[in-house]
């Protein structure tokens, strides 16, 4: 049986097998596009920012070499500097931007993800809050629609993983996505 969990801290320190970047669809820092110099600082916003100034310039560099990403996909890197050994790219909807479709696709890079990990072996994953940043996705549909997808794959699949967490920005987030946690799917 899997353990899913809520947690407020940072996903960059996690010592899981792999962690989700909530990434654009160019898979490069998000607000930027600069040509790597030797030597230059990576900068940049939010989870992505985060993921790629841990992992440093090897991952950005791979990153290039995927050609981007469609929203509700994901695609897969090693960690490089980070304690994870990969990191799961994937694409939120930016709210109120895919006609309707927001919910379906939001559903889509937690499933993606999910199915990427478990073709990899990854036994344990950690979920940031896809999409509630800067795509402004409303924060407790947001973790109604990840916790229900996280419960329903391991349900079907209950040898995937020994771990799944989701590793939150705020306490009032952890708290939001352990009431969902609680609750049937």
């Amino acid at each position: 049986m899997t353990k899913i969990c809520a947690i407020k801290k940072d996903i960059t320190k996690l010592k899981v097998d792999a962690i989700v970047n909530a990434a654009n669809e160019s898979l490069l820092l998000s607000g930027f596009s600069y040509t790597l110099l030797p030597g230059e600082l990576l900068t940049g916003k939010g989870v992505d920012g985060a993921i790629h100034a841990a992992a440093g310039t090897d991952l950005l560099k791979e990153c290039r070499a995927l050609g981007g990403c469609r929203t509700g996909e994901a695609k897969i890197t090693k960690g490089y500097n980070l304690p994870a050994k990969f990191v799961i790219h994937t694409v939120g909807p930016i709210y109120g931007q895919a006609g309707g479709r927001e919910n379906k696709l939001l559903e889509s890079c937690y499933m993606s993800c999910l199915k990427l990990a478990r073709e990899n072996g990854i036994k344990s994953i950690a979920f940031c809050a896809i999409s509630t940043g800067a795509y402004g996705y409303p924060k407790e549909e947001a973790a109604k629609i990840a916790v229900k997808t996280v419960k329903s794959y391991t349900k079907d699949h209950p040898d995937a993983f020994e771990e799944v967490v989701f590793a939150l920005f705020s306490q009032e987030d952890r708290v939001v996505y352990e009431e969902n946690l609680r609750g049937d799917i």
